[in-house]
């Protein structure tokens, strides 16, 4: 997000957008982190019944009509990479004071694949390490629907991944040691990643359940 409307786009995202999001049904929970050392970046999941969610007619809805203050914010969004994602495997808990996402692509499904089955038994060993407290692998299938109204207004076609490892934790030092060990560069190519993959840390800003917005 461009720092000029940081500002804004916390009191959007967290007092407009999330609650707009999970009045969509089969929306559990939104949380986001932004970059852990003041950077521009922000990192946004939401839970969701099923993947069918995405291509259903009440989101399809809200995307293509965003509101005048979505549609204000839109094009600050830079660099976006959406992953409408499968949820591979998920150890330990979700939210946490700190995430660190590892951002991942293979060749083709078959490199997918393999890559996936290798980082389900290297994430397995870590939530119960000191200072973690959960890792989580999320597999990219993007839904069959049209160019969105939402999409259309930002500066730029969103980005994708193959793949997102996520870790969560209270400890920041440990998590920089879990994607220098278990998921360095080297390791991670091992299992069939291709080039260098996009590491960042993030810290909580907030999290609201459904049943949060009444």
């Amino acid at each position: 997000m461009a720092d000029s409307m940081r500002s804004e786009f916390e009191d959007w995202h967290t007092h407009e957008h999330f609650p707009e999001r999970l009045g969509v049904p089969g929306f559990l929970r939104s949380t986001r982190w932004t970059d852990a050392h003041g950077g521009a970046g922000v990192f946004v999941i939401y839970e969701l019944d099923t993947h069918a969610v995405l291509s259903s007619a009440a989101y399809l809805g809200r995307l293509n009509a965003p509101t005048p203050w979505s549609r204000k914010l839109m094009p600050y969004h830079q660099d976006m990479v959406r992953s409408q994602s499968h949820v591979l495997a998920t150890y330990g808990s979700l939210t946490a004071r700190h995430a660190l996402t590892v951002r991942l692509m293979a060749d083709g499904a078959r490199g997918v694949e393999r890559l996936c089955a290798g980082l389900r038994e290297a994430l397995a060993c870590l939530p119960g390490q000191a200072g973690l407290t959960g890792a989580h692998l999320f597999r990219h299938e993007a839904p069959e629907i049209a160019q969105t109204t939402e999409q259309k207004i930002r500066k730029a076609p969103d980005q994708t991944v193959d793949a997102v490892v996520l870790l969560t934790g209270y400890d920041e030092a440990a998590l920089r040691a879990a994607a220098a060990g278990h998921l360095n560069e080297t390791a991670l190519i091992a299992l069939g990643a291709i080039g260098a993959p996009a590491v960042n840390l993030y810290t909580l800003s907030h999290s609201a359940l459904r049943s949060d917005i009444g």
